[in-house]
């Protein structure tokens, strides 16, 4: 009796396991983004919202990839298939989508797909760019809403500051703040030709440039000049 009891309890266990493993396996859509992918009237191209980047494809494929330069190309994010159902309650494939989730400060991306197990550009986005290093071209997005195009104090009070110039360039930032020491900062190349960093500091008025090796370059996106002690120019930010 005991053994058939103990047979019950394992049996009813396994049981509801079971099912709430089933339950922490569900997945739940986004409601925003699913309103937003659901309200995107046909394939064309990307949508650009504060949360998403939402990239779509003609529903004729069989299968559509993207992979990101953020990414090195490295990762292929495969896309879903949007379905409808009309009047008749029969289903019709409407378009592939994928949503890239905005988690970090990216304006702009290039990307690449595969589309039928070929590498190719975004055929339903006009915007490419060509890179003559590896001879390729690259669909390109870009929210011109969000990029900081001048060195300035943030609204956390943390300095943003920007360069713009040639793509490739290793460049750091030395001022005041590090002794002119010009190897502790790198700016970073968050697209073609930009280069940010953001840094806390606290109140006070600094003197900075950047650097490629040990020579000195201005900050041409920061109308704030002055002439350091030794007669060079270099650029000013007073935080507050």
């Amino acid at each position: 009796m005991k053994r058939k009891l103990f047979v019950c309890i394992s049996a009813a266990f396994i049981f509801f396991t079971g099912i709430l493993s089933a339950k922490e396996t569900v997945t739940y859509q986004i409601y925003e983004l699913d309103k937003l992918i659901r309200e995107i009237e046909g394939p064309g191209a990307p949508v650009i919202t504060d949360d998403y980047i939402i990239f779509t494809a003609e529903p004729k494929y069989r299968y559509v990839g993207i992979a990101f330069d953020f990414e090195d190309y490295k990762i292929v994010h495969p896309f879903k298939i949007l379905t409808e159902t009309d009047m008749d309650g029969n289903k019709k494939s409407k378009h592939y989508f994928y949503a890239y989730t905005r988690t970090h400060k990216i304006s702009q991306i290039k990307y690449r797909l595969i589309i039928d197990g070929l590498w190719t550009t975004d055929p339903m986005n006009p915007v490419k760019e060509y890179d003559e290093d590896i001879n390729l071209y690259f669909s390109k997005v870009e929210d011109r809403n969000s990029i900081r195009m001048n060195t300035e104090i943030t609204p956390r009070g943390t300095v943003h500051f920007v360069y713009k110039g040639k793509s490739g360039l290793k460049l750091n930032l030395a001022g005041t703040f590090t002794s002119w020491d010009p190897w502790i900062y790198q700016m970073k190349e968050t697209s073609a030709g930009m280069y940010e960093l953001e840094l806390p500091l606290p109140p006070g008025k600094y003197y900075y440039n950047y650097y490629i090796g040990l020579t000195p370059i201005m900050d041409n996106t920061n109308p704030k000049k002055a002439y350091h002690k030794d007669g060079r120019t270099v650029s000013v930010i007073e935080v507050n």
